[in-house]
């Protein structure tokens, strides 16, 4: 495990926007054996079913949120030989091109930290308890899971049954 684990929070739920930068080096710091590091950022889109997005309001529950993330984190640890992770999702009002989520895993050399990257990224749009409203031209909508999004959970051994076939 990382050296920074006691210093750094692996989970944090916000409304504050984040700093690539300074999130990459709080995750390195103090780690040597840190070869790799992968991060994976998300924004608001403009567009989002072919309409017009002009805000997004994200929910969770608080306590219950950040401990499935930590949960997920602990298996990326257990499957994955990585040294250190960190995911910061975004709640609140966000504008289009906000960001919403960082993901950032370091390891000895790059194909863990990819994979470990994409695992948890898989995991928060399939298992994650957030809830998003998209304001449209139309209206507010909820956005619905994807049949695709539990797709790519499967590629890991995980059943995910969020979404409706179409």
């Amino acid at each position: 495990m990382a050296s920074n684990s006691s210093t750094t929070p692996r989970v944090l739920i916000q409304t504050e926007d984040f700093d690539l930068g300074a999130e990459v080096q709080r995750l390195r710091e103090g780690d040597p054996g840190v070869g790799a590091v992968v991060s994976f950022v998300g924004t608001v889109r403009e567009v989002s079913d072919g309409a017009g997005v002009s805000l997004m309001e994200l929910e969770h529950y608080p306590g219950m949120t950040e401990n499935s993330i930590e949960a997920m984190v602990d298996e990326a640890f257990r499957r994955f030989d990585i040294r250190a992770a960190r995911v910061i999702h975004r709640v609140g009002a966000l504008q289009p091109l906000d960001q919403i989520v960082f993901v950032a895993v370091t390891s000895a050399h790059r194909g863990q930290a990819f994979q470990a990257c994409e695992f948890l990224m898989d995991y928060l749009k399939t298992q994650a308890p957030f809830w998003k409203k998209e304001h449209t031209p139309a209206g507010a909508r909820w956005v619905d899971a994807r049949v695709s999004d539990d797709q790519a959970l499967a590629r890991w051994g995980i059943s995910a049954g969020n979404a409706a076939a179409a």
